[in-house]
């Protein structure tokens, strides 16, 4: 009798919620319960209006709950008939005032159907059922008890299939990124001064804010290559100045006896935001809008313990800069600077190769023209240096030594716009293969667009530096038709940044797994973003590379904080040997095994031979990643990665094996090209049965005298082209001619590749 009381009491109190629902007096922004004694917002919206996306909540499986041994529910009543209680849990399912409530408890439509198909077959399976929900689920089918009473049940149930449910204002609360200056109470403690030093590339902005932090008692510099960081560490120890270096692989101590110095040159990923300076340098500070990277300049800006601040970059930042300072309590003071040199836009394209001169750089946008374009220009007796983003950093000063030698024979550089920053090139013009670039959005989703004016300053800025032999700077492009859409992008300004990048930290993601403990790392991150509120000033960084790792290790045991470290570690996620590696490495770090020197050495089958091909080039860049990796997880695991000093020392030499490889790249690119054609040639025969007119091949014949080979006796593997040769049916001259028809026809496909490149162009344009 107490049980039917108290569901019938259950009952009135939803009764009662549905009518406050109804009447006009009683709506407002939240709804108590009647059922938890709560207030729920309504649905899932933020204060800043964005709705979760709750296809991010996965199920799981509910714990089993203690039922007793015999079935006493059915002892209190009366066993239940399966058949008319599943009737009874379907008409609950389409009743409408159920569907309100469990909104308005955070089970949207996709929510609410999922757990009522877990609750369905938990009530139908469980035997015995728990006391408390047979009785309801009697009083019901006795006709005294009505079926809105099981919403409690239900309600339990589904915040145990998806436990984020119980929990959502405070993983709200965590991820509630509305004020990152309040992260950082040690630089709010201080009152700082920020400098702000504005203007394009070689206007010497950089070079007055050097020369503080060089004069200072103490001073960081904060730059985005870990060539700057080089840079500053080799000036200020030769200045005079002891200069520690600090990356994400590298930590060295000009101190004898390891005690960290008063000046530090970093990667601004690595700056300590603890460390109280006199002088802090922020370079490049554009890049805090970056999708990937940004949240580290955010970081710097609003956590470095410096009297001074000195900011060097584009003055499209200035607005954004004085915006989050306002936020602080601080005041920017801007210097702006022109640049040093003229820069002047050529009315003519190169059109040819034949038209290089000394000091020209031919920028492209992918690996692929740099090889052709290189290959094209030796072909014309011309020497050229080579730099590309992913060779090593000591292999790209070598190949600016090279060109910037006026007693070295190479003249020209073939380039990514890897040197928009970071090298001191003598650079005379500047063409552009192409503009057209593809890139990476907010999103994570990858696009080919015109580059941007920022982007064309930075990388045009190059010609015609204050420092070398050439003191007035040109650009251009490679094709006519690309020269009005260069001058076009040149003269327009460049737009204000709109906001500073963000990434949620380690304890603000062990928050969340305390009360998501069945997550998973990539789908923790996921809801933090979903639920993440920032104001206008900010935006979340773009996580795919680390849910990408996440969920590539998510089968290894590994504690969240080791994961987490694993997930940001800096990889190449379309270099298939580098991921295999980082899970190799994880997988014998989770075995609580050290990664000994033999042990990478066997991985990267070391020692390595010089490469013969393009393709050996590119594998020997991502065992160069490897070793990066190796010394970059040696920093954070000194235990379980004990031989950094080693791998640095191999590291070294497989950098003289690199640079030997750029050095003679035509030759790489020469082998891999008669590689390429050959195989075309055996790929044809093989399409035509081995013979011209497409006939089958005939079997293997027995000569006389001889005993008959098996299928896969040697001269059966030897290639068309070797069988031809041997039998002089094919001569070298003939194979030369060969590759000269395969080198016009990868041409024919390039201008294709260049019709394809200018109709994205005029589509972009019509767009704008």
């Amino acid at each position: 009798m107490y049980m039917r009381r108290a569901s019938s009491l259950v009952r009135c109190c939803l009764q009662a919620s549905t009518r406050s629902r109804q009447s006009p007096a009683h709506r407002g922004p939240g709804v108590l319960s009647s059922v938890t004694g709560r207030w729920r917002t309504r649905g899932f919206s933020s204060d800043n209006g964005k709705r979760l996306d709750t296809s991010l909540f996965v199920p799981v499986e509910p714990r089993n709950m203690e039922s007793p041994g015999s079935d006493i529910g059915a002892e209190l009543t009366q066993p239940l008939n399966k058949s008319e209680v599943l009737n009874i849990l379907n008409k609950f399912y389409r009743r409408k005032e159920i569907q309100k409530l469990a909104a308005e408890n955070g089970l949207d439509a996709r929510l609410f159907h999922q757990a009522f198909i877990s609750f369905r077959r938990y009530v139908m399976e469980s035997d015995p059922l728990q006391v408390d929900l047979h009785i309801v689920l009697s009083d019901i089918c006795c006709g005294v008890g009505h079926m809105d009473d099981i919403f409690p049940f239900f309600m339990r149930h589904a915040k145990q299939v998806f436990p984020m449910l119980d929990c959502m204002d405070d993983l709200r609360k965590i991820s509630d990124l509305r004020l990152p200056p309040n992260w950082y109470p040690e630089a709010r403690a201080i009152q700082r001064k920020i400098i702000f030093h504005a203007g394009p590339t070689n206007s010497g902005k950089t070079y007055h804010a050097i020369q503080r932090y060089l004069g200072a008692k103490s001073g960081i510099y904060c730059g985005p290559l870990k060539l700057l960081a080089h840079e500053i560490y080799k000036k200020s120890n030769d200045a005079g100045v002891p200069c520690d270096l600090i990356t994400g692989e590298e930590l060295i101590h000009v101190d004898p006896e390891g005690k960290p110095s008063a000046h530090a040159a970093c990667t601004v990923e690595m700056c300590s935001v603890n460390t109280p300076y006199e002088v802090a340098v922020i370079d490049e500070i554009q890049m805090i809008r970056d999708p990937g990277r940004g949240w580290a300049w955010t970081r710097a800006l609003l956590g470095i313990c410096a009297q001074e601040i000195h900011l060097c970059g584009e003055a499209a930042a200035i607005n954004l800069v004085t915006e989050l300072m306002y936020t602080t309590g601080e005041e920017v003071e801007v210097r702006n600077y022109e640049r040093l040199t003229s820069l002047k836009v050529l009315d003519n394209a190169l059109q040819s190769l034949n038209n290089l001169r000394p000091g020209d750089c031919i920028v492209c946008f992918n690996k692929n023209d740099i090889f052709s374009v290189s290959r094209q220009i030796e072909a014309r007796g011309l020497e050229c240096a080579v730099i590309y983003g992913s060779l090593p950093p000591g292999t790209k000063i070598a190949q600016a030594n090279k060109f910037n030698d006026p007693d070295d024979q190479c003249k020209i550089l073939v380039a990514t716009d890897a040197i928009g920053m970071g090298l001191n090139l003598s650079i005379k013009r500047i063409i552009f293969n192409s503009l057209v670039k593809p890139s990476v959005n907010e999103k994570g989703e990858k696009e080919i667009d015109t580059i941007s004016t920022s982007q064309a300053l930075q990388i045009a800025g190059r010609a015609g530096r204050f420092s070398s032999m050439f003191k007035e700077g040109e650009v251009t492009t490679m094709v006519q038709e690309d020269l009005p859409l260069l001058k076009e992008i040149l003269d327009k300004p460049v737009h204000a940044i709109q906001a500073a990048g963000l990434h949620p930290t380690a304890e603000q993601i062990e928050m969340f797994a305390y009360h998501l403990p069945d997550a998973t790392l990539a789908n923790l991150v996921d809801i933090f973003v979903s639920l993440s509120q920032v104001d206008g000033h900010y935006f979340v960084c773009n996580i795919e590379d680390f849910k990408f790792v996440a969920d590539m290790i998510q089968h290894i045991p590994l504690n969240l904080r080791s994961r987490y470290v694993f997930c940001t570690a800096p990889i190449n996620r379309n270099l298939p040997f580098v991921c295999t590696s980082l899970l190799k490495f994880a997988r014998q770090f989770s075995r609580n095994e050290p990664l000994t020197f033999q042990w990478i050495c066997k991985h990267v089958t070391w020692p390595v031979s010089p490469p013969k091909t393009i393709k050996d080039l590119m594998h020997l860049e991502a065992v160069h990643d490897v070793l990066d990796l190796y010394l970059w997880l040696s920093y954070r695991f000194m235990d379980m990665f004990p031989d950094a000093a080693l791998v640095r020392a191999i590291q070294r030499e497989l950098d003289a094996i690199i640079q030997t490889g750029v050095h003679s790249i035509t030759k790489l690119i020469r082998a891999s090209e008669s590689r390429t054609a050959l195989q075309i040639l055996d790929e044809t025969s093989k399409d035509s049965g081995g013979f011209p007119d497409g006939a089958p091949t005939p079997g293997p014949r027995r000569i006389r005298g001889t005993k008959s080979l098996p299928a896969n006796a040697e001269p059966q593997k030897a290639s068309l082209t070797s069988r031809l040769v041997q039998d002089g049916l094919l001569t070298p001259d003939m194979l030369k001619q060969l590759e000269k028809e395969w080198m016009s026809r990868h041409q024919s496909r390039g201008n294709q590749t260049r019709l394809n490149e200018l109709d994205i162009l005029k589509k972009n344009r019509k767009k704008k």
